[in-house]
């Protein structure tokens, strides 16, 4: 391989490892890039040494049968207060009609809400659920769908002492039962 072609395979596992949520195996990797899997491990390692020789805030490591960008442990301290402050920021629009949605419909489905908002809410209920906004509640017993709730933390944030507190919504919503039913259609 030429030294071109070399940073080029490097750079697109750059990429590549950027947007894993878990380690990736060089299988996957060699079979994507279309290059032997010994050529892939050899790109790894070397990347995974130069980060550590120029010492960078990020670490490129072989864990759990795969590969991935881990943030390096001098910059722990770094990384916990920008999580922390953080968590502190504001939920966008599109956070609080789906957190609305959990609080007044749970326990809900993800894929209920979705319905309920007409978009894919996946991402926002990652961070509602990271946030601890909201919880995992148990599973629904038609379709093993992951159920929803609310979180103390969120009535703390809400400064009410339980969700009887909440506002009614009635006079601002469709018919719920209506709504069911359309939903319930959608569904089957």
């Amino acid at each position: 391989m030429s030294k071109g072609n070399d940073k080029g395979v490097e750079r697109s596992l750059e990429a590549i490892l950027m947007v894993v949520d878990e380690p990736v195996n060089e299988i996957l990797l060699a079979q994507v890039l279309e290059i032997p899997t010994e050529a892939i491990r050899g790109h790894l390692q070397r990347m995974a040494q130069a980060y550590l020789s120029e010492e960078r805030g990020f670490e490129l490591r072989e864990v759990a049968g795969g590969w991935r960008f881990y943030s390096h442990p001098e910059s722990a301290s770094a990384v916990e207060r920008f999580v922390l402050e953080g968590q502190q920021a504001k939920l966008t629009q599109a956070a609080l009609e789906t957190l609305a949605v959990v609080a007044y419909r749970q326990p809900v489905s993800r894929a209920r809400v979705s319905a309920i908002r007409g978009v894919n809410v996946e991402a926002v209920m990652k961070t509602l659920v990271n946030r601890g906004l909201v919880e995992e509640s148990g599973v629904e017993g038609e379709s093993g769908a992951i159920l929803y709730q609310t979180t103390p933390y969120f009535l703390e944030r809400l400064g009410i002492p339980s969700l009887a507190e909440m506002p009614e919504l009635a006079g601002h919503l469709p018919d719920l039962d209506a709504l069911d039913e359309v939903l319930d259609s959608l569904t089957e």
